[in-house]
């Protein structure tokens, strides 16, 4: 029998060092010249590789159809198409369009170009075209260069049924008679053919002096047409490829940083579970990886992802620390190896499912309330949980099961934890209360004081609306340099004194921000900033919202914490059979994001577009350590029977939970700190208050969750059956 179990443990071993090595092969290198299924192969946002995304709104108040919207779209995607063939446009809700040109530098040039609708019209007298036959963008089905018998080039046309019958009137009547057709696209004459017959067939060529460029813009302008919808500009941003860069080599170095140290902890504390997790956690970073490129094509990974998904590494580690803390404390009530990583893993399912899934619902809120970068962040968040419940609980669960199939059965390679006697947690929770109201108070008083003179907290554009320019000077320039001579020339150029300039440590990097600008007078900034300071114009990169968008974020800020948190009730309170469980558990998630925010208010971090996934995820967080706790409460209340005292009980509970929450805790928090260490400004400005948010998390959940059960359970009686 010995010699059978240690053969199927070989086996697995070795299926599993198969399917790793394939995983990582794949993940690092791919298959095939397009490296297929590697990182190289995932479908980057602009944030990562830099270019220029514009999103435009409906004009007027009545919503357009959905016809309207997806000719727009389709016509506006003709057009970027000229840019760059990985350009892209989508429809955001009802009313909007945004559009994505990867690698392009000159978004003034792009919405000079794109900016307004264009209106095309074929026509026979350019002074009054309503007066002729004329024909209209709608008329065309496309439009191309090409070439005719001798080799010239010349403009194909195509026309609708309902455009052959209007173009073959229009040619019957000017045909022979040297009068040109004008073809008028925003109002100028991009070109005037004669017509010396009449054409009655689907299609005609235009011909002239073209070059092959030349009759390709002719063709571009006709085949685009005219817009069914008419639009305006909410939102532009040009990001520079240099910071896409640099974030996606400091975030893989901290991952895998970051990862390594994990490793070397979990083999520390917990010897050869602690190593098949180590095993299980690298083959689910290189699942990652590949998942998201086989599915790039539904996935984008923008910075925000990139941090989803170091984080989600970190939290994976989570499922296995209760797993083996479980193990440890079934060794050391006598129990036998085996025995114990059953129990193990039988009792920490409960918590592993309730916590992940507590977790899940708010990436879930997050997506759908989230837009652009957020909602990255929530489908890597998501597919991060998913996969670590798989790992943590097939995976490392086979590969402990094979180890100690081969020979590892020795109770020193597992550990084992004595029975603790409770620590007073609650007898300390008038203390606990106490910091905490400090903290809160003291970043009420912070909001309130800066809300007198500016905003209670330092909102990025993202909530207030605004344009913020990215600059490198030649020359590094100290404040008072800025404000003397810097600011005064920006703000003759702009002809607004709504002017910051903020310096970044370490460099020429100044961000110049002001009120929301115009086409025009982004246009003169860049000027002055060109021809007085050498800027080259081409490595600006900047960020401009409409005060529409800004106000939405701000409600969606507000409206996904709470989303998350009222369902986040629900599910706790069915699946504990107790509100009061639930009840506590979202008092201390609403504590968490309480101090967080008094950290903003206080440290005037900035609240930019990645502070709602920054909150939800220490939402989710909080809330996760908090179910593990209470798991354990519902469980010693079954052992040790309702008239057990219930201080004892919410005592124990925490003790037995300590260790976890300390090294769940720890491991996160080193994902997030090699993160900010080495990450690009966007990724820290997410990293510090995420780092204070998994210290905050984990406090209230050790040290307020269960007290104010105790209280809500002592003051609101006892229910007749415990669940």
């Amino acid at each position: 029998m010995k010699s059978n179990a240690k053969t199927s443990g070989i086996v697995v071993l070795a299926i599993f060092a198969a399917v790793l090595a394939l995983t990582l092969i794949t993940a690092l290198r791919g298959w095939g010249y397009e490296y297929a299924g590697s990182m190289r192969d995932i479908k980057l946002g602009l944030d990562l590789r830099g270019g220029v995304s514009i999103t435009y709104q409906a004009a007027g108040d009545t919503a357009p159809s959905q016809q309207d919207m997806a000719d727009t779209i389709y016509k506006m995607q003709l057009r970027v198409e000229g840019y760059s063939t990985e350009a892209s446009v989508y429809q955001e809700g009802a009313n909007r369009i945004t559009i994505d040109i990867p690698g392009e530098t000159d978004a003034n040039t792009v919405l000079r170009e794109l900016g307004t609708p264009g209106t095309l019209i074929f026509c026979t007298d350019y002074e009054n075209p309503d007066s002729s036959k004329a024909l209209d963008g709608n008329d065309i089905s496309g439009a191309q260069a090409g070439t005719d018998e001798k080799n010239n080039y010349v403009v194909i046309v195509s026309f609708t049924d309902e455009g052959q019958k209007k173009f073959s009137e229009v040619t019957k009547e000017i045909a022979g008679t040297g009068k040109p057709l004008y073809i008028i696209y925003d109002n100028q004459v991009i070109s005037a053919p004669t017509c010396e017959a009449q054409i009655t067939s689907p299609s005609c060529e235009i011909s002239g002096n073209f070059t092959y460029e030349t009759a390709s813009n002719l063709a571009s302008y006709i085949r685009i047409g005219a817009l069914p919808v008419p639009l305006e500009e909410l939102r532009s941003q040009v990001v520079g490829a240099t910071l896409g860069s640099n974030a996606i080599s400091t975030s893989l170095i901290a991952g895998a940083i970051g990862l390594l140290l994990i490793c070397v902890l979990l083999i520390i504390l917990y010897r050869i579970p602690g190593f098949a997790a180590s095993l299980a956690l690298i083959f689910y970073t290189g699942l990652i990886i590949v998942l998201l490129a086989v599915f790039r094509n539904e996935i984008t990974l923008t910075l925000p992802g990139i941090a989803g998904i170091i984080l989600s590494i970190g939290m994976a580690v989570d499922a296995n620390v209760i797993i083996f803390s479980r193990i440890r404390e079934e060794i050391g009530l006598s129990r036998s190896v085996e025995e114990a990583i059953k129990a193990g893993f039988s009792k920490a399912l409960s918590a592993i499912i309730d916590g992940n899934v507590t977790t899940l619902i708010a990436a879930v809120v997050l997506y759908i309330f989230g837009s652009g970068p957020v909602k990255g962040f929530a489908i890597t968040l998501a597919l991060g949980i998913l996969l670590s419940m798989f790992t943590a609980l097939v995976i490392t669960r086979l590969l402990i099961r094979a180890f100690y199939r081969i020979g590892l059965r020795d109770k020193k390679f597992y550990g084992e934890t004595k029975p603790k006697k409770e620590r007073n947690f609650l007898g300390k929770k008038n203390i606990f209360f106490a910091i905490s109201g400090v903290v809160i108070a003291a970043g009420i008083a912070a909001m309130i004081i800066h809300g007198i003179s500016s905003y209670a907290l330092n909102f990025s554009l993202d909530f207030v609306g605004g344009t913020s320019t990215d600059v490198v000077f030649n020359e590094n320039r100290s404040v008072e340099e800025l404000e003397a001579e810097v600011k005064p020339d920006i703000v003759a150029a702009i002809n607004s004194t709504d002017v910051s300039l903020t310096p970044v440590i370490g460099g020429n990097e100044v961000i110049i921000k002001t009120q929301e600008l115009t086409q025009e007078q982004r246009e003169a900034l860049y000027s002055v900033l060109s021809d007085k300071y050498g800027i080259d114009v081409s490595k600006i990169t900047y960020e401009n919202i409409s005060g529409t968008v800004s106000k939405e974020m701000s409600r969606s800020a507000i409206l996904s914490v709470a989303l998350a948190a009222v369902a986040m009730l629900i599910y706790i309170w069915i699946r504990f059979r107790d509100v009061r469980f639930a009840s506590a558990s979202v008092l201390a998630l609403v504590h968490d994001v309480l101090v967080v925010i008094a950290g903003y208010a206080l440290f005037r971090w900035t609240v930019g577009n990645t502070f709602i996934a920054c909150m939800l995820t220490i939402v989710g967080y909080s809330i996760n350590a908090t179910i593990v706790i209470f798991d354990r409460i519902r469980e010693n209340q079954a052992i040790l029977g309702a008239k057990e005292d219930l201080k004892k009980v919410v005592n124990l509970s925490i003790t037995q939970t300590l260790t976890r929450s300390v090294y769940t805790s720890l491991t996160t928090f080193i994902m997030v700190f090699v993160l900010y260490i080495l990450g690009v400004t966007a990724i820290r400005e997410f990293a510090l208050p995420l780092m204070v948010g998994i210290v905050v998390g984990g406090y209230s959940s050790v040290c307020l969750s269960g007290a104010m059960w105790y209280l809500f359970r002592t003051k609101f009686g006892s229910k007749k059956k415990e669940a």
